[in-house]
């Protein structure tokens, strides 16, 4: 082995002295460099921005969202559900909420929004971050000067229509009609106050959300005295394990309450995320695969300008395995080192990502002002391994050729 290693040093070198490699060995390693570098950023930042998501989503949303089969989305006799969940293991808070869909309207703009009410009173653990906010008086939900009841406004949203907190907004909602004595139909309206504005880092959630106490959203809904409230968040011990812990709830609760985990509740989000992180994964591994081409094509032209001294060599006693050797070290090395190489500098281009944030993105086009990046080991080992056995896989051909040939035909060879 040592032997084969020092043939196979020499072959690395060009043939006159006075260079460490030749400059086609120079071309092959910097070719596994450079797609292991590319591999290693971009997973990284891929996993960045997907972690980077989960975070945001699970600061604006529960763990699990436990709902009741109806057509109007509500829920009655709701505080025994709620007893009954805190039983269940892994679950370590549940509060109720209310969603409904109103028309905003101030002055001469009008949107549709979420309106979610939290009852702040009975908060305790929140669900959310956003009820964690409010339940800590981060975000107020108090009582106003106007009377008007308070709400909370996404910032976006808030932009968008110029509220600072005192102004008043009209809420219109589309499920409550009334119905006056002339025949007419006519929704319920209410005029709130802004008491403040919350971020959650995600567009849509900060465009279309808004916050206000649960008696004062019952109360435009006209479901104050059914005491009506639309589910349950969940936040969980374990909110990876979200999907298990809603099949326990399933499972416990019964007919017609179902239970749902937020990566299930964000599914084409995170689908997406994970087929755009595979194609990623497989275009720039074709980098890898290509610098391996590069590392065949160095052999096959060290074969042919080496063929009368492998004869040499071969006439002296050195065995077909021996003259593999030689080759598949060659190309081993290559591999290896430009792996090595490949993975020290990823590894230190995504550190000072991190940790400088020198590539900065507009915060208003997308949901961070920096490019997110997360090095994960599995990735990484997995980038090593496959780099390395590409490496190896691309010496086979070159190796078997040079192991083939006879030493007269070698020797004669011009």
């Amino acid at each position: 082995m040592r032997l084969a290693w020092e043939i196979a040093r020499r072959y690395l070198a060009p043939r006159r002295g006075g260079a460490f490699l030749s400059f086609i060995t120079w071309i092959s390693l910097g070719g596994v460099t450079v797609g292991v570098t590319a591999l290693i950023v971009v997973i990284a930042v891929m996993t960045g921005a997907q972690e980077d998501f989960q975070e945001k989503i699970l600061e604006a949303n529960p763990h699990i969202i436990v709902l009741e089969y109806s057509g109007a989305l509500r829920m009655g006799e709701w505080r025994g559900v709620r007893d009954s969940l805190l039983t269940i293991e892994g679950v370590e808070t549940a509060t109720p909420f209310l969603l409904t869909k109103v028309g905003l309207n101030r002055q001469d703009f009008a949107q549709a929004a979420d309106l979610y009410g939290v009852s702040v009173g009975e908060l305790g653990e929140a669900a959310t971050g956003i009820e964690q906010r409010i339940s800590s008086g981060t975000l107020d939900l108090g009582d106003t000067d106007s009377g008007f009841p308070p709400i909370l406004v996404g910032d976006r949203l808030a932009d968008r229509m110029v509220l600072l907190p005192g102004d008043t907004i009209t809420l219109i909602s589309m499920e409550n009609f009334n119905q006056d004595p002339f025949g007419g139909i006519y929704p319920s309206i209410r005029q709130f106050e802004v008491t403040g504005t919350f971020s959650t880092g995600l567009y849509d959630y900060d465009m279309e959300n808004l916050y206000a106490r649960m008696e004062d959203v019952q109360e435009l809904l006209g479901v104050v005295e059914e005491d009506q409230i639309s589910g349950f968040g969940v936040r969980t011990d374990a909110p990876w394990q979200a999907s298990r812990i809603a099949t326990a709830i399933d499972s416990a609760l019964g007919y017609p309450y179902y239970a749902m985990g937020w990566e299930q509740t964000n599914r084409e989000l995170f689908s997406a995320l994970k087929l755009e992180k595979l194609v990623m994964w497989i275009i720039l591994f074709l980098i890898v695969v290509v610098a391996a081409f590069n590392i065949v094509s160095t052999l096959v032209m060290v074969v042919a300008d080496r063929t009368r001294e492998i004869g040499i060599l071969k006439a002296m006693g050195m065995t077909r395995a021996g003259i593999l050797r030689v080759f598949v070290l060659q190309g081993a090395w290559i591999g290896i080192t430009g792996t090595v190489l490949g993975t020290g500098l990823g590894v230190v281009l995504c550190w000072v990502l991190d940790r400088y944030e020198i590539i900065r993105i507009p915060p208003d086009v997308y949901f961070v002002d920096h490019l997110p990046v997360s090095l994960q080991i599995p990735d990484v080992l997995l980038i090593v391994v496959g780099s390395i056995v590409v490496a190896f896989a691309a010496t086979i051909y070159p190796a078997i050729q040079a192991s083939r040939l006879e030493p007269v035909d070698a020797i004669r060879h011009e």
